[in-house]
């Protein structure tokens, strides 16, 4: 049987030890390991990466406490806009959404536009419309609304200032706490094929229709069985330029570094020097895994077949 893996992250940026509660610590690993389960099994079961991708990316969107689908933060004119992404590594299948409202989870959208739109990208009301047509699951505003997202975005409103997420901090924390807040998973399953996937709800106050990394194939997201999956998560512009998930299966591809040593260059080094923060998790088809950061922190978790298993949230 073929090594089988799975990888998530909801998010990274400065997330400190000192800034945690041990109830919202222990919320965070809960979320972390529900959503890990849900997309083992799927693998264990001997279903696709695809499939695997998905299901955990459900969960991480269902959860209050990452920036996704529920728990997506408030844009400029107080409502919700996301963005979701997914690839299959066996045939560089792919669908992404932007700009998507009222969607539950974002990731099956673009799921649906991989399978069943003969499109790739889709943005705003036409994806939304195209939602409709497919059945996907819709929620009203309400669904979205936390009180903590609503506070955080009443701080804003009234500037040009944006968050890049969450702050258990005031204002003046604001720029200091950064936190990026995106979901993400990638998976090998046990044919030797791979996926990945990423779910964001953007930054907190964004104005223009603002789009990050996330949804683009080769920034945020990005597979190939050739190479590698790759989700990202942080400051989407420079991860946008850096075409960050690409740059890692280009390292792979035509210098035959390993998974490990190109995340290496490409979050410590290229990403590093267009003054990007954040991370990124990978996987590869021989079923090995790297979750790698230049932030104080990232949400992030992995399990493979050999038994090997782990979840933080600090650097190390």
């Amino acid at each position: 049987m073929h090594p089988y893996s799975l990888v998530i992250h909801g998010g990274a940026g400065t997330i400190l030890k000192e800034d945690m509660t041990p109830e919202l610590e222990a919320a965070y690993t809960r979320g972390l390991e529900e959503a890990l389960d849900a997309g083992y099994a799927v693998l264990e079961q001997g279903g696709s990466a695809v499939n695997a991708v998905k299901a955990a990316i459900v969960v991480l969107e269902d959860n209050l406490l990452f920036n996704a689908g529920r728990g997506a933060v408030f844009t400029k004119k107080g409502v919700q806009e996301m963005d979701a992404a997914i690839m299959d590594g066996k045939d560089r299948e792919a669908g992404a959404v932007a700009g998507v409202r009222n969607v539950r989870n974002p990731i099956e959208l673009a799921a649906e536009v991989m399978h069943n739109s003969n499109h790739v990208f889709l943005s705003g009301k036409g994806a939304n419309d195209f939602a409709i047509k497919q059945g996907i699951k819709l929620e009203p505003d309400e669904y979205f609304f936390s009180q903590f997202r609503y506070d955080q975005w009443k701080a804003l409103r009234d500037s040009d200032n944006y968050s890049l997420d969450h702050t258990h901090q005031g204002l003046e924390e604001l720029m200091k706490d950064k936190k990026f807040g995106t979901v993400g998973a990638v998976a090998c399953d046990m044919d030797g094929n791979i996926a990945a996937g990423t779910s964001t709800g953007g930054m907190t106050n964004k104005k223009y229709g603002r789009i990050g990394d996330s949804p683009v194939l080769g920034a945020g997201t990005y597979a190939n069985n050739a190479t590698c999956g790759i989700s990202c998560t942080g400051h989407g512009e420079p991860f946008i330029k850096a075409v960050a998930a690409y740059d890692v299966a280009a390292h792979m591809e035509y210098k035959g570094m390993s998974l490990h040593d190109a995340m290496h260059a490409v979050v410590h080094e290229k990403l590093v020097a267009l003054n990007g923060e954040g991370g990124m998790i990978g996987v590869d088809a021989q079923g090995n895994v790297a979750m790698m950061f230049n932030s104080a922190g990232m949400y992030r978790a992995m399990q493979k077949s050999t038994g090997e298993r782990k979840i933080g949230i600090y650097k190390d």
